[in-house]
């Protein structure tokens, strides 16, 4: 398994700074990023089970409004289920450029941590099930494990059913 280094120090980055500034406890995972790979690749890589690596999803409305959407790495978003959620027409996944825009993240660094701008966040219920999960520190390579009620709590998230095996 390829580790970083211990002394290696964790990025910092918008999302850690927000962790830091909201005193929320995380560890840092660094691993070898591999272009489209994916939640497949990071929980290989930090040897934990897909279910637990959570993707930050960056979509948007028929107005073009942004929203985040947390899911479970081994589940797709029901876009259908979402949108009747949160009272909207519809939503899709935006452009990666729109993406960057929205948060300042790049596509496969993104977090739901210190986005640029402050937007509506969706999280799955059942991530709350969870002890712990591993979600992206705002860079490529780079989770950090949170507590999920620490995410409920900083977040203030709509918690939402719309995932998709």
């Amino acid at each position: 398994m390829r580790h970083a280094d211990h002394d290696s120090r964790p990025p910092e980055t918008p999302a850690t700074q927000f962790l830091h500034k909201n005193r929320i406890a995380h560890s840092n995972h660094l691993y070898a990023y591999e272009e489209h790979g994916g939640t497949k690749v990071s929980a290989r890589e930090l040897n934990v089970a897909e279910h637990a690596v959570v993707k930050t999803l960056v979509m948007e409305d028929e107005d073009k409004k942004p929203l985040l959407v947390l899911m479970h790495g081994d589940r797709k978003v029901s876009t259908k289920d979402l949108a009747r959620q949160v009272g909207v027409k519809k939503i899709a996944p935006c452009t990666e450029d729109d993406a960057h825009r929205h948060t300042g993240y790049l596509v496969g660094g993104c977090s739901p941590f210190g986005t640029k701008k402050k937007l509506p966040i969706c999280l799955e219920k059942t991530i709350l099930d969870l002890p712990l999960i591993y979600i992206n520190g705002g860079q490529r390579g780079y989770l950090v494990g949170v507590h999920p009620h620490d995410i409920l709590r900083v977040l203030q998230p709509q918690v939402v059913e719309c995932g998709q095996a």
